[in-house]
């Protein structure tokens, strides 16, 4: 798969789609597999990005809480110490968990496999440090 219009026919097929724009589209991705996990979901932003004007590139994105909500450093902090994948940065009012690759020869373990750890991350820091489940 290196073609954005590839992936996005893979993610229909696969995932429950909530919203489809050019160059970008939203999935939930739902939790349920214990009684902590259970009805929770995570909205997860996937979008094409052209890195230097010429090399495709697939951003995955999800929020997880509103900066005025939560105590960044604490959150800095855990993220330092658990997570493997992605980065966190402040989007408008929200922080995000978002992780991006190239896509030019990526293969769907390279794609679902990072998907799967951000929304799972971001779902676990929303139930840490705000108790909800907004997103």
């Amino acid at each position: 798969m290196a073609q954005w219009n590839d992936l996005v026919a893979y993610i229909r097929q696969t995932y429950r789609v909530i919203r489809d724009d050019p160059g970008e589209i939203r999935i939930r991705v739902l939790f349920g597999d214990d009684a902590e996990t259970t009805g929770r979901a995570q909205v997860v932003v996937i979008a094409r990005e052209i890195f230097d004007q010429r090399e495709d590139w697939v951003q995955i994105a999800t929020p997880f809480a509103r900066v005025d909500e939560v105590d960044l450093h604490a959150v800095l902090t855990e993220v330092g110490q658990s997570l493997v994948v992605g980065g966190l940065v402040v989007m408008g009012e929200h922080v995000v968990l978002r992780h991006s690759l190239p896509l030019l020869n990526l293969d769907l373990n390279e794609f679902t496999d990072p998907l799967e750890l951000v929304a799972g991350s971001a779902e676990l820091l929303e139930q840490q440090f705000t108790g909800r489940d907004d997103y």
